[in-house]
């Protein structure tokens, strides 16, 4: 049977906010309006250029940010470089607001469990499966567990900015392992990237996927995983 479980954090445990809200949250604090027409337009927008951290992926990458982009999760540097120049494709009224963009999606308010999540993640508690998070990103997303008091529940954070590894190269699940005591054999990932996620079972973890959508049109997805770790007692 598992006896860990390790979670991918964007798409999987926690959401990131709409384009829309993330945007009109940055022109709020900037105390900057734009008219509704031109608000809807520039929001579609950076989302098209895949300048939100865990949102849509670019729909048209410039060649001369490619390189940039496929190493983005490796440090955080590399990471706010690469949204900042995504973001920067698209005229804001502040040169300003592209880095205060950058800035709100690492704040807990940016970010919403599923709602199946809490109760995942404290029943895998309850049953003794030790808990991991394996993410690519460039920040600490540590404040975010603890601001929706998840935090409790999550036994060791593999984050690729911390190891200058990202997903799906094996070497950051193996790190995830070690963490926490455990064989791959005896590891269960679960995530929402075939490609990044499914990495794991090079190393010998079972994988299993959930699909990366709205929080809303996703309220129970999580709960397969508590449906596979009970197939694997029996």
């Amino acid at each position: 049977m598992p006896t860990a479980v390790l979670f991918d954090f964007s798409g999987t445990l926690f959401r990131i906010e709409s384009a829309e809200s993330w945007l009109r949250a940055v022109l709020d604090e900037a105390e900057l309006t734009l008219e509704e027409q031109e608000f809807t337009e520039t929001a579609r927008r950076l989302e098209e250029a895949g300048a939100l951290p865990g949102g849509a992926e670019p729909i048209a990458l410039p060649d001369e940010l490619a390189a940039l982009w496929a190493v983005r999760d490796r440090s955080a540097e590399q990471h706010r470089a690469a949204y900042t120049a995504a973001s920067r494709r698209v005229r804001l009224p502040d040169a300003a607001l592209h880095d205060a963009l950058y800035d709100r999606h690492m704040t807990p308010a940016a970010w919403t469990p599923y709602p199946d999540a809490p109760e995942v993640l404290r029943t895998l508690r309850e049953r003794g499966i030790a808990v991991g998070v394996v993410s690519n990103i460039g920040w600490d997303l540590r404040p975010v567990f603890r601001a929706h008091g998840l935090d409790a529940c999550v036994d060791a954070y593999v984050l690729s900015y911390e190891h200058g590894v990202q997903k799906p190269d094996p070497r950051l699940f193996a790190v995830a392992c070690t963490a926490l005591g455990v064989e791959p054999e005896d590891v269960l990932m679960v995530g929402d990237s075939r490609r990044a996620d499914g990495g794991a079972a090079a190393l010998g973890c079972g994988v299993h996927f959930v699909d990366h959508l709205p929080v809303a049109r996703r309220p129970d997805a999580l709960r397969g995983v508590l449906d596979v770790v009970a197939e694997e007692v029996k």
